[in-house]
């Protein structure tokens, strides 16, 4: 597993090597068998009403995390979503014995399990507690690092209380759809501001508790297909799946894109540029017969424009021969009768985002404001959230 992190470019620093390589992880899965847990898999824990509420991390995205974290040796760490309790050992192990990881979680069996997991690898400098991980740990503030392994929609005005002057958050932030590792570091200000040090793309499961988040997708009412937006917009999703009833013309593009060009790259561009961007997301079953820039039988979506009487959607030209990370011909779809208007619109905005140098998720420019604090003048656009504002740009391309 370890040289596997290494080789794929995953795991760039000793230290980290060495914590993946001491730190059992079939010890923190003991319902597997040992060899399937050093697959580079997530693999889900608890499910509530059908829903992965708990999962143990993908080895890759964890070390990925954990280089954006670049702890050091003393570092004091708090970790929300304990999960397991894999992450938390490898992350004593970065900080050593005079440093410290108190990992918290909202359900009490999963801190029970992983006291039991900690206790079978023999690592024995992680505090863990029931906690609602949005208020964070205050009685063992400042810390150097706040990490959370749960996806969350907004910065909790906690995180940025109890971190240290210099500090570092990092977690995955819901930005207009697309879920981000974001390392940021705290600068006092004035204004106080968290600065973004790197991004990456990441999939997690979402914080519950007080810092939940509204949620992002609507079903359609056909089987299988869901509207996503970027803010909590009223939507009549019968009128939209009416519209997808009516397909007209199709207009070519010379841009090429690949499926992960869907969350990572032009999807991404144009949520933070466009407000009338929003993606149609496709399940495996439906596929076959509804818009998707994945191969039929996968879960996908792909991106488009809505408009009051419209709407223009990214496809394949066709769909044999679409892979994940292979760029493919597409054309822009529109429907309804102001479909061939936003199809125009779209497409520009592919050769825009193709001009730019096709921007992705890590050459993003983040900085954080909090509610209420007017954010220096300057290029950006601007994304509110209830506790946060985000400033988002990209160098010019």
């Amino acid at each position: 597993m370890v040289a596997g992190l290494v080789a794929g470019g995953r795991v760039r620093s000793p230290a980290v090597a060495r914590a993946f390589q001491v730190v059992p992880r079939h010890l923190f899965l003991p319902d597997l068998p040992p060899a399937q847990a050093y697959h580079d898999e997530a693999v889900a824990t608890k499910w509530l009403d059908g829903v992965a509420v708990s999962s143990a991390s993908q080895p890759s995205m964890m070390a990925i995390m954990l280089e954006q974290l670049e702890l050091r040796p003393g570092h004091r760490v708090l970790e929300i979503g304990a999960g397991t309790g894999y992450n938390a050992a490898l992350m004593a192990e970065l900080v050593g014995p005079t440093g410290s990881v108190i990992a918290v979680d909202i359900d009490e069996d999963l801190v029970c399990g992983a006291e039991q997991h900690l206790a079978a690898a023999g690592s024995k400098d992680v505090l863990l507690a029931t906690r609602d991980g949005a208020l964070g740990y205050p009685e063992a503030a400042p810390f150097d690092r706040i990490v959370l392994t749960v996806g969350s929609w907004d910065i909790q005005p906690a995180w940025w209380r109890q971190l240290a002057p210099g500090g570092r958050l990092l977690l995955p932030l819901s930005v207009r759809g697309s879920q981000l590792s974001v390392a940021l570091d705290l600068v006092r200000g004035p204004p106080p501001c968290l600065r973004g040090v790197s991004v990456r793309s990441c999939a997690f499961v979402r914080l519950r508790g007080s810092g939940a988040g509204p949620e992002s997708s609507r079903p359609l009412g056909a089987d299988g297909l869901a509207v996503q937006t970027g803010d909590e917009r009223e939507l009549d999703t019968g009128a939209l799946l009416a519209l997808l009833a009516a397909p007209g013309p199709e207009r070519s593009s010379p841009v090429r894109l690949a499926a992960i060009d869907l969350w990572d790259g032009l999807g991404l561009w144009l949520a933070v540029h466009e407000p009338d961007v929003c993606r149609l997301l496709v399940s495996a079953a439906a596929s076959d017969r509804s818009p998707s820039l994945l191969p039929a039988g996968m879960d996908g979506g792909t991106v488009a424009l809505l408009g009051r009487r419209g709407l223009a959607v990214v496809v394949p030209r066709q769909r044999d021969g679409v892979a994940f990370d292979r760029r493919f011909p597409i054309v822009v779809r529109p429907y309804g009768p102001d479909g061939g208007e936003l199809a125009e619109r779209l497409a520009g905005l592919l050769g825009d985002w193709a001009a730019a140098g096709r921007p992705a998720a890590t050459e993003l420019r983040m900085r954080a404001y909090p509610a209420g604090v007017a954010p220096p003048t300057g290029p950006g656009a601007v994304v509110r959230k209830a506790h946060s504002q985000l400033v988002l740009d990209w160098p010019a391309g």
